[in-house]
């Protein structure tokens, strides 16, 4: 009798194409389905900044009024009411911010409109009046929430 080891096929471990091909796809899947909703927060996100910029600059236009003879005329917004992120630079920021006065001088509209396409709610806008609202199909209630 010897004592040599007896050849037999050593048990292979780690993983087959198979096995692995077969994550990839269940990943890939995950992914399809998780994305889109990602996507939409995001925007959903960037959508919520620019309303808090908005209602920002509102607040500067009455304090403009109630210390300039009861006016709109000549009101500029300050450079960090022009982006959104406030004061964000031009290649980090997601809305610009705008403010067109009434012919008249009594009432004003703040546009936030978006660098990038895909939005689905436009161009949001805030009136003078406290009237919000978008410039595409989608309701009010769903753009600003």
């Amino acid at each position: 009798m010897s004592n040599s080891v007896v050849d037999r096929p050593s048990a292979h471990r780690g993983f087959t194409l198979i096995e692995l091909m077969i994550v990839v796809a269940v990943v890939a899947i995950l992914a399809a389905v998780a994305y889109p909703s990602y996507v939409s927060q995001v925007r959903k996100g960037r959508r919520a900044d620019a309303e808090t910029v908005l209602l920002q600059a509102e607040q500067f236009m009455q304090r403009y009024y109630s210390t300039s003879l009861q006016g709109y005329t000549g009101a500029v917004l300050p450079g960090n009411l022009t982006t959104s992120p406030a004061g964000a630079s031009d290649s980090a920021k997601y809305y610009t911010i705008s403010v067109e006065i009434s012919g008249t001088g009594q009432g004003y509209t703040l546009s936030a409109e978006p660098t990038q396409s895909g939005d689905p709610c436009g161009t949001l806008t805030l009136t003078s009046t406290g009237a919000k609202g978008q410039d595409t199909d989608a309701t009010t209630a769903q753009c600003w929430q």
